[in-house]
Order: structure tokens, then C-alpha cells, then sequence
């Protein structure tokens, strides 16, 4: 599980204090599996918080190499600050992935339902939204939102969901963010 574009949270063009040799560093937030890392910018290249930049296999434009995975409590205060407003944006732009989620999620066990996984869905909600997806798939957000009475805002369960994934390294399930970094 790795993600090949990434988005900026912060751009430390001297890198962190206390480090021996100061190098461009940029702390990023992975557009698939929500990965944390720091990346080693190229001393050519340019970046600021927001853009979008390749890490893949192939050729990388910006990045020079992928120092490490990171941990939320490992983010500058403006990476912090700016981890809420990027998970957002890249739900809102990838919408028909996150709605997939409710048309396909099924039983983790005979208890419990991944569903129930996301803030705010209890077995009510849970059944409403079973129901409605045998009707036909939801289309979007919106669709979602006015098909299953009292549901509350579908796009803020997944953004929270995701957060609290990544706060919570001991999380017993993920459905979006790839596990914590393994220490060594």
C-alpha cells in the first residue's frame, strides 16, 4: 500500500533544527492511503503547501527520496493545522471513491458492520443505508444524504473517520489510512 501522489502539508526549505545536514524537507500527506511522510525535496525544485507531487516508482520531478514515515505527533504546528483542511479537499475531489464505501461495505464480523465504523452510523443507520443502496447505488454525497433520513453529513463521517485513524495508532480497523509506521 503506497501512494504515488502526494499532497504538501508543510515545506522546510532548511529542513528541521537539530538535524546534522540541512536539506530541503517537506512533510506530505499521501491522496490514497493517507500516508505521513517527509520527503527530501531536490535542490532545483520548488514546492509549497497545497501542491500535488508525484513519489511513485518512476521518474519524480520534485522529490528526491522519501526520508520516513511519519506519526501525527512527528508534524510541524502548520502541517497540524492544515492535516484537517487537506483530508477534506482530497475527499471532496475523489468523492465517487468515498461514496463506494457506502455501497459496498459489509460485515466485519457477526457483531459489527464496517459501516458502523464510521462517527455517527449506529445499526439504524446502518440498516437504513443497506436498504437504500438494494434500491440502487448512491450516486454522490448529496444522493446519500437525502435518500437516508437523519443521516448526518456523509462527507464530514469519512473526514473524521480518517483523522481518527490517524491519531489512533491502536485503531482495531482501517477502512482509508495505511497502518502506523513500524518502529524498529
Amino acid at each position: 500500500m503506497r501512494d504515488e501522489y502526494v499532497v504538501v502539508l508543510d515545506f522546510l526549505p532548511k529542513g528541521r533544527s537539530g538535524y546534522r545536514k540541512p536539506e530541503p524537507l517537506a512533510q506530505v500527506l499521501g491522496e490514497k492511503y493517507f500516508s505521513l511522510l517527509e520527503v527530501i525535496v531536490k535542490d532545483d525544485a520548488i514546492v509549497k503547501q497545497g501542491d500535488k507531487i508525484y513519489i511513485g516508482e518512476g521518474e519524480r520531478k520534485e522529490v528526491d527520496h522519501i526520508k520516513r514515515r511519519i506519526k501525527i505527533n512527528d508534524l510541524t504546528t502548520f502541517s497540524h493545522s492544515e492535516l484537517p483542511f487537506m483530508v477534506e479537499n482530497i475527499v471532496k475531489t475523489n468523492q465517487e471513491r468515498f461514496v463506494q464505501i457506502f455501497n459496498t461495505a459489509q460485515p466485519i464480523s457477526t457483531r459489527q458492520h464496517q459501516l458502523e465504523l464510521l462517527p455517527g452510523i449506529g445499526k439504524k443507520h446502518m440498516w437504513d443505508i443497506i436498504a437504500e443502496r438494494k434500491k440502487g447505488p448512491f450516486k454522490d454525497f448529496e444522493d446519500l444524504h437525502k435518500r437516508v433520513k437523519l443521516l448526518p453529513d456523509p462527507q464530514q463521517m469519512i473526514i473524521k473517520r480518517i483523522l481518527e485513524e490517524l491519531e489512533d495508532d491502536n485503531i482495531r480497523y482501517r477502512m482509508f489510512v495505511a497502518g502506523p509506521p513500524r518502529r524498529f
